[in-house]
């Protein structure tokens, strides 16, 4: 008899729903403060997930939710960052 294996969930942080970990894309805070997307969702440091759709990346850029889980100031930058990781993964 072989074992179901639990799928790790996560919260989207624009959203509120749950996903599956390998649907949502990883911004992490280091000690340092310095924030960034973490593709691998390895890297050490503060972290939270937004769903790999665009409309999600733009509800957290518009109500600043990131900003409110990791608690520091996230550039534009890194919301266009999400989306291009989005995009990318799409095209597969």
């Amino acid at each position: 008899m072989t074992k179901m294996r639990k799928v790790p969930l996560r919260k989207c942080a624009a959203t509120g729903e749950m996903f599956p970990k390998k649907e949502m894309v990883r911004i992490v805070r280091t000690k340092e403060g310095e924030v960034f997307v973490d593709v691998t969702g390895k890297q050490s440091g503060r972290g939270t997930y937004v769903s790999k759709t665009e409309e999600a990346v733009e509800l957290a850029r518009r109500n600043r939710a990131i900003e409110q889980q990791l608690g520091v100031k996230v550039e534009d930058a890194i919301y266009d960052e999400l989306l291009y990781v989005i995009r990318r993964e799409n095209l597969k």
